[in-house]
């Protein structure tokens, strides 16, 4: 998988305990979810772009992928929140996503 955002991997060395029930905590949801891991991934891309965080976006981009997704199908999950999310929010998120998916390719 690819790297994990710098932020991330600081808060797990500094709170480990934390760290580790939050991961666990999101494991059980995956294995108990009726969704498959792409279309999980998608829904996370949505909302990792409504709320403006350009790390998400861009981890749940590679997670995406890495799970099946296309390029198409990213960039798609994003278009989907420009009547909702604003255009602005929107455009924001597709150009992270698509950096995600250049150094995805590049990989």
């Amino acid at each position: 998988m690819s790297e994990l955002p710098k932020p991330y991997r600081r808060f797990g060395e500094q709170y480990a305990e934390i760290y580790q029930a939050y991961e666990s905590l999101g494991e059980t949801i995956a294995k108990v979810s009726c969704l498959e891991q792409k279309t999980r991934e998608l829904i996370k891309l949505g909302m990792a772009a409504a709320s403006k965080s350009e790390s998400a976006v861009q981890s749940h981009t590679h997670r995406a992928l890495e799970a099946g997704a296309t390029a198409q199908e990213v960039e798609h999950a994003i278009l989907l929140g420009i009547t909702t999310l604003g255009f602005p929010t929107t455009m924001a998120a597709l150009t992270w996503a698509k950096e995600a998916i250049e150094d995805h390719l590049e990989d």
